[in-house]
């Protein structure tokens, strides 16, 4: 079974110069996964489909506890390709696989 969830972010950034960018999922979509999605090895991550604009990919969204959230990371080559900056709002579709 699949969930589809669309919700829209903002982008932020975490670390350094070697910056890592989240998208914080909202807080009901969050509180689904943990409800629905077995807690995984690996620091609880869950792996999900995604798609921004025109670009879809795979990855994982990862527990923040500090947030009370999941966070989506979104990668370079995405935010090149969709033209998206650290601020920005961006409109979201992630699909979560339960098995």
């Amino acid at each position: 079974m699949e969930v589809i969830y669309d919700f829209s972010g903002a982008l932020w950034k975490y670390g350094g110069k070697n910056t890592w960018v989240f998208i914080t999922l909202p807080r009901e979509p969050a509180d689904e996964i943990v409800d629905r999605v077995p807690r995984r090895p690996g620091f609880g991550s869950v792996k999900v489909g995604v798609r921004i604009g025109a670009t879809e990919w795979s990855t994982s969204v990862f527990p923040d506890t500090s947030l009370g959230s999941y966070v989506l990371p979104v990668k370079r080559s995405v935010r090149d390709r969709e033209q998206l900056a650290i601020g920005d709002v961006a409109d979201v579709t992630i699909r979560v696989v339960l098995d």
